[in-house]
């Protein structure tokens, strides 16, 4: 497993390539739901949210067979780094999206609270929480 760690300012296309590797991983994963084993975590919901959309609609545009300009540049990136034609990233693409829409629930791309939250969730029993137990994230409320 690589770790990669990409350290850049504001407006400096993080979203961008992140969304890319993303992809890239989507594309190389043959398994019948390559999305199942990926995790994206953020820091805040808008930037999950932005970032669940640009996969999707990154997706959806490298699989039609006109590019705009910044997914043909996505294009000929990903066919650079995964050494295949533009037909196979298409045909990729679609595929990879279908899976994606027609099994959203393996779909991971969450806030680190959210998915601290959900490990949490996982172990309540080993934990010995009670089973409706709530995270409160508000301070003042912590401290009644």
């Amino acid at each position: 497993m690589n770790l990669n760690i990409y350290k850049a300012s504001a407006g400096s296309g993080k979203t961008y390539t992140l969304v890319k590797e993303y992809i890239k991983k989507l594309l190389l994963n043959k398994a019948h739901l390559p999305h199942k084993n990926l995790l994206a975590i953020t820091f805040t919901n808008k930037a999950a949210a932005e970032m669940k959309s640009r996969i999707i609609t990154t997706l959806f545009e490298l699989s039609h067979e006109q590019l705009g300009q910044e997914y043909q540049v996505m294009s000929k990136s990903l066919q650079k780094e995964l050494k295949c034609d533009f037909d196979e990233i298409r045909h990729s693409s679609k595929k990879v999206l279908s899976y994606i829409i027609h099994n959203y629930i393996f779909f991971s791309v969450s806030t680190i609270d959210k998915f601290i939250y959900k490990i949490i969730r996982g172990f309540s029993y080993e934990l010995d929480l009670p089973s409706n137990f709530e995270v409160e994230m508000e301070k003042n409320k912590i401290i009644e």
